[in-house]
């Protein structure tokens, strides 16, 4: 027993140190075009077209979109790292010989998550670093902030586990992000409060998990929400649940882990 939990601690920490060392060693490809396209949405959508906006819940519209924008960052940076980077040892078969080495599914898909967890906390602290120098900035529950963006990162990262999964070639590993995710986020209430729509497009909204995620965000950075923080919370632990019990079978299954 203790070979076996030494076994796995040695290769989740070499997943860990692989996946992160290969996003920073890249960092003008991963960490720099995210911090280069949020200042233009800070400049364009915060700055320029905020001052033809009115305050939404007692806040300038650059306060307001600056949780949204550190979230979408989030989201797609988390996704993006897993996706490419589990596709990747699929193309180039270096994942068959970890299939049959005896290291737990567990080991494995943990470990693939936190890089995607990683990079997408650590593009958000750029973000948000970043957002200091347009608005002012302070977090109004510590402990929900915190654990709203780690259970969203690992959600994302575990649904590019999914789509690598089940990509067969390059292109299977952007069309989600590009027809499901992009939609998901620009409707989730990153730009706007759903209080602005009619009624009948509010609850519709709600179907939106995205939105969910955004909102307990926002109310962990300003203290304001379009939806019931415990609902988002309570939606968020049981989709990480299932998305992991789902990851752990399709790796013991070894469903489309060979090209």
């Amino acid at each position: 027993m203790n070979i076996e939990l030494s076994t796995n601690w040695i290769a989740l920490k070499t997943i860990v140190y692989r996946e992160v060392r290969r996003f920073t060693r890249i960092w003008p490809q991963t960490l720099l075009p995210p911090a280069i396209t949020m200042v233009l949405y800070f400049v364009i959508f915060g700055n320029l077209i905020g001052r033809q906006i009115q305050n939404i819940g007692g806040f300038t519209y650059m306060q307001y979109i600056v949780p949204g924008l550190i979230m979408m960052s989030v989201i797609t940076n988390a996704y993006g790292n897993v996706v490419s980077s589990f596709f990747g040892s699929k193309f180039q078969r270096s994942f068959e010989e970890l299939m049959v080495s005896p290291v737990s599914p567990h080991t494995i898909l943990i470990g693939y998550t936190l890089g995607g967890v990683l990079r997408g906390l650590m593009v958000g602290v750029i973000v948000s670093l970043l957002s200091l120098f347009f608005t002012d900035m302070q977090v109004h529950h510590l402990g929900i902030t915190i654990l709203v963006v780690f259970l969203t990162a690992t959600i994302f990262s575990l649904c590019g586990f999914v789509n690598a999964v089940y990509a067969r070639n390059f292109d299977d590993i952007s069309i989600i992000p590009t027809f499901v995710l992009t939609p998901l986020t620009y409707l989730g209430g990153v730009f706007y409060s759903i209080d602005l729509l009619p009624p009948f497009w509010q609850t519709v909204s709600l179907a939106n998990p995205v939105l969910h995620m955004v909102n307990a965000f926002r109310y962990g950075i300003l203290g304001v929400s379009d939806i019931k923080i415990s609902v988002a919370v309570a939606f968020m632990l049981a989709a990480t649940a299932v998305l992991y019990i789902v990851c752990v079978r399709l790796l013991v299954s070894g469903k489309g882990m060979r090209q």
